[in-house]
């Protein structure tokens, strides 16, 4: 018997191998290419180990977030005590806000660093999604890179979950390199998007592995939905700026983009894809999304490089169908790599990211709400925003039917501080805040970005602090800094 036969088992008997304790390092980055049927298995044990009273929780590291039947039913099965460094699930959400589950909000290009260098917890088991086992000891991974690479090296134990419905398809995607850890580390070889430097399947020691576990499951993504008219419109404002700046020579062309999560990052990469001004692009990005597919179809993608190919269940399939003539589009990276500020920098990225809320300084706080509950957590925005070459924060400028102003006078909690940003756009317009000072800033983030409904209240507390601020230098009133999120607070609404 080959030492994979001997290996396999099912889900229930992989999770008996868990114990109380263990800090389990698991495959996925933004809900795709993690474990689905150990997680499961874990949380289902977990259960019934609490209701006879004995004590069961695992620490739990990924890439970014995973899908409801990892980070989800881990958190509802109280099987959770501590995530890290990002999630986006209900359950897991309610659980770092009621205090049950401690959570550790951390840049996503610096956890592999942190794991490797000792300065947190080793896993002490690696959970990996596979598409390829061979019987040589290589792996190759599915629909992520995230921080398998480091989990598989650093945890003794490995547990592997060979994903079967992927074939091949994923054969050739990844390029599994990590940078060397200082110090006198020698930069990564990394110019372009396409540059490849490592390896397509990693290898691992089989001794190590201690289960087999296969599965069929699709990646759980939200299916694709068409971009509204004020993710259109935000867009649409940054083709045209980018557009404006190549003309007047201050961007070269050929830049890659980075394109966040959610419908407005989205809505940009659909606006490429239906203009027939813009020639082919590539993206050196950490999430590549579902909306890159109409480039890819419209013959517009050169290469999109990340570290997750993150595809609804009907894109995934569609995927496997077409991975032969696919999938030569696609660099899958580790996310050390994918989000390393040194090739953000050398490859020179146009860098596109959601924020929760702004001020009008500049400021943009991407993580919580009203200053202390978690939303998601900063992801790896600020891997971007700091070392892009032109950086842009979207959001619409009013959320809850215009209860809550995304433009605040100052940010709750502040992710991005207005040193590492750029450019602001909502559906309103869009602000470049390149070289102005702090009161030039603020106008033109209040007359361009700014709701209506909002400008008059933001600049009276601009002009009141003017006045009244300790300095004006950053012209912040204390006494009135946070009056718009404690009325919504109180009332519901801002104004």
């Amino acid at each position: 018997m080959d030492w994979i036969t001997s290996k396999k088992c099912d889900a229930a008997t992989a999770a008996e191998m868990i114990q109380n304790g263990d800090v389990l390092g698991v495959s996925g980055f933004t809900l795709a290419g993690y474990p689905k049927a150990v997680p499961s298995a874990v949380a289902a044990r977990a259960e019934k180990l609490h209701e006879a009273g004995t004590e069961f929780q695992i620490t739990l590291f990924a890439g970014a977030s995973t899908g409801d039947s990892c980070d989800g039913a881990l958190a509802r099965a109280k099987a959770m005590k501590l995530r890290m460094p990002y999630q986006s699930n209900p359950s897991l959400r309610k659980g770092i806000n009621d205090g049950s589950i401690d959570y550790i909000d951390a840049h996503l290009g610096k956890m592999g660093y942190l794991v490797r260098t000792g300065a947190v917890a080793a896993p002490t088991v690696a959970i990996i999604e596979v598409s390829a086992i061979l019987p040589d000891g290589r792996v190759c991974l599915s629909t992520s890179g995230g921080n398998s690479v480091c989990y598989l090296e650093m945890a003794p134990k490995i547990i592997l979950e060979l994903n079967t419905r992927l074939g091949d398809s994923c054969v050739g995607m990844h390029d599994n390199a990590l940078p060397e850890l200082p110090p006198h580390a020698r930069p990564l070889a990394i110019y372009s998007a396409g540059d490849r430097v490592g390896e397509e399947f990693v290898r691992i020691d089989p001794n190590k592995v201690i289960a087999i576990v296969e599965n069929d499951g699709f990646d759980e993504v939200t299916p694709f939905v068409e971009p509204d008219e004020i993710s259109r419109n935000i867009g649409e404002r940054i083709l045209d700026f980018i557009r404006f700046e190549e003309k007047s020579g201050r961007l070269p062309k050929g830049m890659a983009y980075q394109s966040g999560v959610g419908k407005v990052a989205n809505a940009v990469l659909c606006a490429m894809a239906d203009d027939d001004r813009l020639g082919q692009i590539d993206l050196f990005t950490e999430v590549i999304q579902e909306a890159v597919l109409p480039l890819l179809k419209k013959g517009k993608l050169g290469v999109a490089s990340g570290t997750a190919l993150t595809l609804s269940e009907s894109a995934q399939r569609e995927f496997v169908q077409n991975a032969e003539q696919w999938k030569k589009h696609f660099v899958l990276r580790q996310q050390e790599v994918s989000n390393s500020p040194d090739l953000i920098r050398r490859v020179g990225v146009i860098s596109m990211n959601t924020a929760l809320e702004a001020d009008i300084f500049g400021n943009v706080n991407s993580s919580l709400v009203c200053g202390s509950a978690m939303m998601n957590g900063i992801g790896g925005s600020a891997d971007f925003a700091r070392h892009c070459a032109l950086g842009f924060f979207l959001t619409p400028s009013v959320a809850k039917g215009g209860a809550i102003s995304s433009i605040v006078p100052y940010v709750s909690h502040v992710d991005h501080t207005e040193h590492d940003t750029q450019i602001f756009v909502t559906e309103q317009g869009l602000a470049d805040l390149r070289g102005l000072p702090s009161e030039e800033r603020a106008r033109l983030i209040i007359k361009n970005c700014v709701h209506p409904d909002f400008r008059e209240p933001l600049t009276d507390f601009l002009e009141f602090s003017l006045k009244h601020a300790k300095g004006v230098h950053m012209p912040v009133a204390l006494s009135r800094a946070f009056e718009m999120h404690l009325r919504f607070l109180e009332t519901g609404k801002m104004l």
